[in-house]
């Protein structure tokens, strides 16, 4: 069973994060290419790590590679006035939101000792926000063509997308991850296209605006790790803030 570091990061600038997403990321290639050709009872062999970062962020809009500019309904100005960061980062996907009350998850994983099948990753990653919904009595479901979780509309009513997810990969090792939207301000993906959705027929939600009331975030962290350490059959060592 793999061990995987978790670490919550709690508030944390957008920047800050994708760097040391980055760090870990340049740690976890180094480590598989030094033990490429070693075997395991060479001295030189260091023991695979794999992690796990959770975290929220401040006011920030992020377009992925293949995203529209476009799709940024607020011109630079206008974001300065907003105090609302924007970054052209490197994840699959179009833009999204990020902010306070929002879930972000990043997992740093090697998945030579997982699997290496990226669309079984992403479909992985829905499905730990759906068993996490239905702990609060929700049905989270995928919508074919469209990554991310939705909730279905009732008698003709939207689609709600009430999670994220943009990925990136690197000699099979993973970054980037979801952001789950739980007492997420839903005013800000006005000034946004999300994820470069016009249907009319798709719009955007949160976990509190789905119960009617304020969640206990912490209580839903819970739910995500123990639901990540079942479908990746994996072991979580908690650590403190980095």
């Amino acid at each position: 069973m793999e061990k995987v570091t978790y670490q919550y990061l709690g508030l944390k600038d957008y920047q800050e994060t994708w760097d040391y997403q980055k760090s870990l990321l340049k740690e976890v290639i180094d480590r598989k290419l030094n033990n490429r050709h070693l075997a395991q009872d060479d001295p030189a062999y260091q023991l695979q790590k794999h992690y796990l970062l959770f975290c929220h962020h401040p006011l920030v809009y992020t377009l992925g590679k293949s995203g529209s500019l476009d799709n940024l309904l607020l011109n630079e100005q206008e974001l300065s006035d907003a105090n609302i960061d924007f970054y052209k980062i490197n994840r699959g996907g179009d833009i999204t939101f990020h902010g306070p009350g929002q879930v972000v998850g990043y997992p740093i994983l090697d998945m030579d000792l997982f699997f290496t099948d990226i669309h079984k990753y992403v479909r992985f990653l829905e499905e730990i926000i759906i068993r996490t919904l239905a702990d609060y009595y929700i049905v989270g479901t995928r919508i074919k063509g469209f990554t991310g979780v939705w909730i279905e509309g009732e008698n003709g009513g939207p689609n709600r997308k009430i999670c994220a997810i943009g990925v990136h990969l690197s000699r099979w090792v993973t970054m980037h991850g979801f952001a789950f939207n739980v007492n997420t301000d839903l005013k800000y993906f006005n000034y946004i296209v999300p994820c470069g959705i016009i249907d009319a027929d798709k719009t955007v939600t949160s976990l509190a605006e789905e119960l009617g009331r304020e969640v206990d975030i912490t209580a839903v962290m819970t739910r995500l790790k123990f639901h990540f350490t079942e479908l990746f059959a994996c072991e979580l060592e908690e650590t403190g803030e980095n």
